[in-house]
């Protein structure tokens, strides 16, 4: 298992709860025990239905992770969440 670290990409899945209006759902997060809609402009999501968001972790604790991104900006649980794009920093060498 890869560790996470801060500017890695990292993957959320999410459940479908319900359209709310013509371009937002509302979805169901692991661990974050907070209302949050997405925008998603798709005609055919349906309750139940999984999907995946990405975003980029902004802070880290001991047990948590703070994602931001597009529809995102939650803190949620370290084991919600899946390694996509491990950061590399630039080694400034010329």
């Amino acid at each position: 298992m890869s560790s996470i670290k801060p500017c890695d990409t990292v993957a959320i899945t999410e459940t479908i709860r319900k359209r709310v209006t013509e371009d937002r759902g509302r979805v169901l997060i692991p661990s974050y025990h907070q209302p949050h809609s997405i925008v998603d402009t798709s005609r055919n999501i349906s309750s139940g239905q999984q999907i995946e968001l990405t975003g980029e972790v902004l802070r880290m604790d001991d047990d948590t992770v703070t994602v931001g991104g597009k529809d995102l900006g939650i803190t949620i649980k370290r084991g919600a969440v899946r390694l996509v794009t491990s950061h590399v920093a630039p080694n400034g060498k010329k």
